[in-house]
Formats: structure tokens, sequence, C-alpha cells
């Protein structure tokens, strides 16, 4: 990129309104990007995480885990469209269970808890400007929500893409908004920073913050672990749960060997000679939940002294200017991982959980899941798994777009005596089923309608 482009993008971003930290910390990114920075951890400078501490084990006296969840403030990430999903909204908004979407569960969940423990904590959503309209539009049905002098939302960062051969800022007449992308949800701490939440936040004496994903049911308000973490003193903390095989492919906790801090190690970050050792669930058994621990002192101290400029590992995500057109301008996107910061702070820790406070919905398959009887809908808000989870495997072809899967799931399928449900081809579930062990339906060439009874 030349200067001259660069300062194009600044200029952009300044007609835009973004706050000048943000484009501080993008024209850092922009920086890296150009010295071909490929944020590589080499398996030989990284011992595994072991033995972290456990939640089960963790014993926190409920007068000083309700002090500190009276200090804590709940901030769930919202700024994704869910567009994988066909969704052109706020993927929260999707109803889960008895009409209620994953935004009306998360709100149930915080009530629960400031009843429980006599706590303000507020709910806050990080939106992005394509999110913040519906959000707190649905919000408003629910009262007593707003904390007094504190927002529902605060708004992600926009970045402006840039063409993949040039890094020049892309133009696109047919609709400018796809000229902008958010720049990750490690965008997170310099949202905070701009939107002047957190100095709020700090006024209004909370000292700590539970980050979490929006589409994360499990991860509900928890005394204990707010209690556990205010005990520690420390600057941050993830939440990690064992790697099964199923989470090979995705990032793990290592401490390097250089300074025993803690890291974060993606697929993006290894080197192919260090693939096996990434995908050995024996050697690195602990991956990120992205349920995170952030003392709200700490960050601001760090940030002041840091300039605004975290440092965290760049991620460069490539794409076309407008994702449904395949055929126009390849772009870059500079993102950060939120959960990449465990790095960045001397003396994070990390804590091992059950696997209940892990339950994203990535795909119509997890939805499905969670729709399911292997589910019970608790009054405090929370899905719980009454049996074993099953393996759901939906054909891409018909239930990847969630019109489709809606069209297609008329009657939920009773799963849990199951193992697996694959389905392969264009079926309806319209009647009552049960899938006891491994059920499967093969493609019969045409749509077919599941008959009412067992299947497997």
């Amino acid at each position: 990129m030349s200067e001259t482009a660069l300062h194009r993008a600044q200029a952009k971003m300044q007609a835009r309104g973004v706050a000048q930290p943000a484009i501080d910390v993008f024209s850092y990114y922009v920086q890296l990007a150009e010295s071909g920075e490929t944020g590589l951890i080499r398996e030989s400078d990284i011992d595994p995480l072991v033995d972290p501490p456990r939640l089960a084990d963790v014993t926190v006296d409920p007068a000083d885990a309700s002090a500190a969840l009276r200090q804590t403030v709940i901030i769930k990430l919202n700024g994704g469209l869910g567009t994988s999903m066909g969704l052109d909204k706020a993927k929260t908004l999707l109803p889960v269970r008895e009409g209620k979407s994953f935004l009306d569960l998360l709100v149930e969940q915080v009530q629960f808890a400031r009843r429980e423990h006599g706590a303000a904590l507020p709910l806050i959503f990080m939106d992005s400007f394509r999110t913040s309209d519906d959000t707190l539009e649905h919000l408003a049905q629910h009262e007593g929500l707003p904390v007094d002098g504190l927002p529902l939302d605060f708004l992600q960062n926009s970045e402006p893409k840039l063409l993949a051969d040039t890094l020049e800022p892309v133009a696109w007449d047919a609709d400018p908004e796809l000229e902008w992308c958010p720049p990750g949800h490690g965008d997170i701490y310099t949202a905070l920073l701009t939107s002047g939440l957190l100095d709020l936040l700090l006024d209004k004496g909370f000292r700590y913050a539970s980050v979490t994903n929006g589409d994360n049911l499990g991860a509900a308000p928890d005394a204990t672990l707010a209690g556990w973490f205010a005990g520690t003193g420390a600057p941050f903390a993830s939440e990690v749960c064992l790697r099964t095989p199923n989470d090979r492919k995705g990032g793990h906790l290592a401490v390097r060997k250089a300074d025993g801090q803690l890291i974060l190690r993606e697929s993006a970050q290894t080197a192919s000679d260090d693939l096996d050792a990434f995908q050995d669930i024996e050697r690195h058994s602990y991956f990120n939940t992205n349920n995170l621990w952030l003392d709200l002192q700490q960050l601001k101290d760090i940030m002041a002294e840091r300039k605004g400029v975290l440092g965290l590992p760049l991620i460069v995500n490539r794409k076309t200017v407008d994702p449904a057109d395949k055929a126009s301008p390849k772009v870059i996107q500079l993102e950060t991982a939120m959960g990449a910061a465990i790095e960045v702070f001397p003396g994070s820790q990390a804590i091992a959980v059950e696997r209940d406070r892990f339950q994203p919905v990535k795909t119509t398959n997890e939805l499905l899941l969670l729709r399911s009887d292997v589910f019970d809908l608790r009054d405090d808000g929370r899905l719980v798994a009454t049996a074993d989870q099953p393996r759901v495997s939906l054909d891409d072809r018909y239930y990847k777009l969630i019109g489709d899967f809606e069209q297609r799931v008329r009657v939920v399928p009773s799963l849990r005596q199951a193992h697996s449900l694959t389905v392969e081809g264009d079926w309806t579930f319209d009647a009552a089923v049960t899938v006891v062990g491994d059920g499967v339906l093969k493609d019969e060439g045409e749509a077919r309608s599941v008959p009412e009874g067992t299947l497997g």
C-alpha cells in the first residue's frame, strides 16, 4: 500500500466519523499486512497448557461471589448477521425455544442472576452498524432491562475493505455500505475505549466484564466464576474446555517458552509442518471457548500505556467486496480475535469449565440440536442438556439456509436416544419422529417426508 493509499483509507474513515484510536489501530494492521506478517507460532516455541484450575474445584465464599458479580457487566458480541445461514439481521434474533430468541433467553439469564444476587448486572451488546437497530428494537420489549445511565449497546468500529492486489480502499457504487467491514471481535477493546463505555463503567463502579458470544446460551452469568476471577487479581482470563476429536482444527491455548505467557494459537498461525502437533488433542488439550473475563481498570491502564493499540495478532480475511457476488473485486479485511488478547496481558489466567458453558450455534445443525428434547429450557433462561448430545449432519443443499431449514423441519425430531442424525437429500420433518442410535436418511433423488415413528 502506498502512503497515498493509506492516507485515502484514513481520510475515508475520518469522513465516516470513525474515532482516531480506531484509525490508528487500522493503520497499525495495514503496516503489518504490508510487511508480510504471518503471525506463525512454532511448535518449538511453546509448551502445552496443562492442568489449569477447574471451575468444579473452585471454592469461593458466596458473599464474595455475589460481591464480585455486583461489580460485573455482561457484554455479548452481537455484530454478526449470520450470513452463512442466509440471514440479513442479527443471528441472535432467531427463535430458539418456545418462540424465544437468543436475545430473549440472554435477557432471562441476566434478570434471573440480578434477582438471585441483588446485582445491577448491566447487559450490554457490542453491535455492528448492521445489527444495532434491530437488536435495540427487540430489546425494548423487555421492561427494566437498562441500568441507569448505561446504554444497551455500543458499536464496533468499521474500517474500509482493501483491494487485495493494491491495498487501496475499495469503491463499490452498487452498494457503498459493502465498502466497509467490522475489524473482527478483537475490536472490542478499541470500541470500549472509543465509545466512552470503558470510562463510564468504571465511573459507575463496575470493575469486571464477562464477555461472551451472543449465540452461546451456555455462558450464563456465574457468580462463582466472577468471584474466582476477582480473587486472582488477573487482568484477563479465558474459560477453556477439553478438546475432543471434533475440536482438533480449532484454536488451542499454550504457554510461550520465552516468558511463560499464555497464548492462543489458531490454525492460521500454524506452520504446515506443525499441523500434526496442532491437531494432537492429547498434547494440546484445551481450547478457548471465547468466554472471557476482563479487569476493566487494568484494561484501561494497558490501553493508555500502548496508546490504544494493544497489538493483537493480525488475521487477514480474504473475500469479495460483495460476498454474494464472487465476480466482484477481491478484497482483504484486516481483523483480530478478542481471545488472542490473552498474550497481551501479563498474568493472564485460564480456567477449565464444563462443556455446558460452550453451546455455540454456527450452523442449522446446532440450531436443530438446541430446539430438540436433548435440551431442557430452565426457569433461569439456560438450556441444559439432559442427555448426551448426538452429532447432527444436515445436507447443506437443503438445510444450510435458515429459510430452507424452517421449511423442512416443521416438527423437531426427538434426539434424546440418538447417537447421530445424518440427513442426505431433501427430507421434510412434518410428523413425530424419534431417532434411536444412528439415524440416517439417504438421498432418494426427490423430495420426501420422514414418516412418523422411529428412525435408526
